[in-house]
Parts: C-alpha cells; structure tokens; sequence
C-alpha cells in the first residue's frame, strides 16, 4: 500500500511539473488530458499528503509519552486519541478513492424510459418519472433534450429517450437503472382501489462512433413515412429512420424530426450507446457473474425501486432503504437515496478488495 501511494505522489509531481512546460501549458490538446488527470487524481493526493501530515504528528506525540511530566503525558495520549480516529477515517477515504474508477462515470448520459405493466397508469408513470428526472437535471445545472419520444393517451409515454448533456450525469444517474414500482389510485379507478404498475428506466454512457468500430456492412437503414403527430410535412415525407445493428440485432427507430439528417444521427447515437453499453455489460459479466442488466422486462416483480402515494413513501429495494417524503422525491429531490447506492457500492467494493488481498 505504502509504495502505491509512494507511485501516486510522484505521478501527481511530474503531472504538475509537465504542465509547467511553455510547450505543454501553451497547447491544449497537450496539456488537456494531463490536467484531467490530474483533478482526478487531486482529491487522493490531498488525502494522501494529511495522512502523513498526521503521522507525523503522531509521532512527535508518541516521543512526548516519555516525558517525566505526567500533564504532558496527558496531553499526548489525548492528542493521540484523537489523531487515531482522524487517521481510520482517512485511511477509510485512502481505500475508496484507490477502487477502480468507473471512466464512464464523467460521460453525459442517454436516459431511456418505457411504460411496463401496467397500461395506461403506466404510460403515465412513465412520464411522472421523466419529469422528475428532468427536475432533477434541472437542479444539477444539466441541459435536457428529449431525442424520441412515443406518447400514449392522458398525457403518458410509452417510451421517451432523452440525452443529458452534463459533466458527470452518467456517474450520478446510472444508479438508476431497473424496474421502478408505482402503487396509487389511478385517476380513472372509480372505486378508489390501489393498482400497482411498472416502467423501465435504463442509462446509457454517451459515446462516440469512433469509440465502436461500426462496419457499414453490418447496419441495415431503412426509411419510412412517419406515422406520429408532427405536422403536413413530417407525415408526407419519408424522414424516419430505422437502423438494425445486424450482428446484435438492435433497433433503433427515430422520426421525431422533419429531417432525414437529423433523425439518422440521432439513431446512430443511441445505437452507438447501446453497444457501448452491451460491451460494458459483457465485460462486467466476465468480471462478475452476479452483475445484473440495467434493462429488464418490466414486470412488477422485478423492481429496485416502489413509490407508494398513498403512504408518501419511497423504498429503494438494493439497499432497504425507505423514505417519507415522495412528494418531494417527484419533484426531483432524489440525492439522498442516489449518495446513499453510492456508499453501499462503495462498501461492496472494499469489501471484496479486502477479501481478495486476504486471499
């Protein structure tokens, strides 16, 4: 451990000595990853670097311990009390910030949403859900564009796909990935009685095609004439597109805009982030035969997480952890239940690293 961070320092030396090269600071697509790297590995180095300041300072107290003065022995051992605990719970900080680091996780982030069980209170589940993620994003400064979205009556959507263009959003948002519960009144239940529906949420890293080596040969594009709301022109041209990724068998079918163009480039970007997240998933799998999909069927048994209105309540069912304020949840409050899947997988991995060096 102690070379490793020995490594870390020195890495993060010469980082800041190469950014001090005129030839370096002067040109961006030089020092541009090396500044990346080093905010990445900053919050480490500061850690680092006050672990020791501390030891040292423990040190220092150790020798005061042989003092003939027992006041000064006193003093000593409660500084060394409390530098203990200061010590722990910056080693605890050492050891998760060293866990292998998601490169994913700074990505803008594809969020796709799909009515499941549940018929049309599931459409509008589907659209409660994306308002709140929209309020969400809204809260974090992110900018929101919906790239296709297919409606269903009363205001609900069967599927909405939305692009959320801000640092960090897959790293935040991909937690909430899976099946996502709702039990209330439906505005159509005569009798008052409680139904319970389901809606698909999935969370794909933005990527580029370069990053997918896409042969030609292997996409079948096809347009049509769109079918949906939209005006004379959409409806009388063929701007729709549907392209087939022939290997995986995805589809990807766009016709929200009146251009050609527009439509293909917006299905190439959620068919390049699908396998990007396919081959993420395939990788995961090799490393882990436990890691479950991100998408789901969309039944109601398969849930990570219920919203019951009647109660005002929200359980996220990975972590048992159940909240009562739902009504501020819709409105976009979700970063205590997100903080706390954070820390619970952070927990995971300490744990089978332990295990591992024990091994």
């Amino acid at each position: 451990m102690l070379e490793k961070l020995d490594k870390i320092l020195d890495r993060y030396c010469r980082l800041s000595m190469e950014l001090e090269r005129p030839e370096i600071a002067s040109d961006p697509k030089l020092s541009r990853p090396l500044l990346k790297e080093l905010k990445q590995l900053t919050p480490l180095v500061e850690k680092i670097r006050r672990h020791r300041a501390l030891e040292a300072q423990a040190a220092e107290a150790r020798q005061l311990l042989t003092e003939q003065d027992n006041q000064i022995r006193d003093l000593a051992e409660e500084e060394l009390k409390q530098l203990a605990g200061e010590l722990e719970a910056l080693e605890e900080d050492i050891k998760t910030l060293l866990l292998p680091r998601d490169e994913a996780d700074d990505r803008y982030a594809i969020l796709e949403i799909r009515a499941g069980t549940g018929g049309e209170e599931a459409a509008l589940f589907a659209a409660d859900l994306y308002r709140m993620y929209a309020k969400f994003s809204e809260n974090h400064g992110w900018k929101w564009e919906i790239v296709s979205a297919s409606e269903a009556g009363a205001g609900g959507f069967k599927e909405v796909i939305v692009e959320v263009r801000g640092q960090g959003a897959f790293g935040i948002l991909k937690w909430e990935s899976g099946v996502h519960r709702v039990q209330r009144v439906p505005v159509t239940e005569a009798q008052g009685r409680i139904h319970t529906s389901a809606a698909t949420v999935a969370v794909l890293p933005e990527a580029e095609e370069k990053e997918m080596q896409i042969r030609p040969d292997d996409l079948k594009i096809q347009v049509y004439r769109s079918s949906g709301a939209g005006g004379q022109h959409v409806n009388t041209t063929d701007s729709a597109v549907r392209i087939t990724h022939v290997p995986t068998g995805l589809v990807v079918t766009i016709q929200d805009e009146r251009s050609q163009i527009k439509n293909r480039a917006k299905a190439m970007k959620i068919l390049v982030a699908r396998l990007l997240a396919r081959s993420r998933e395939e990788e995961a799998q090799r490393v882990s035969a436990d890691r479950r999909s991100q998408v789901r069927t969309g039944d109601r048994s398969e849930k990570v997480r219920t919203y019951n209105f009647p109660q005002n309540r929200v359980t996220d069912h990975r972590i048992d952890l159940t909240l009562y304020k739902l009504d501020r949840v819709m409105e976009g409050d979700l970063d205590e239940i997100i903080e706390a899947l954070k820390l619970d997988d952070r927990a995971r991995q300490l744990r089978a690293e332990t295990e591992a060096a024990a091994r």
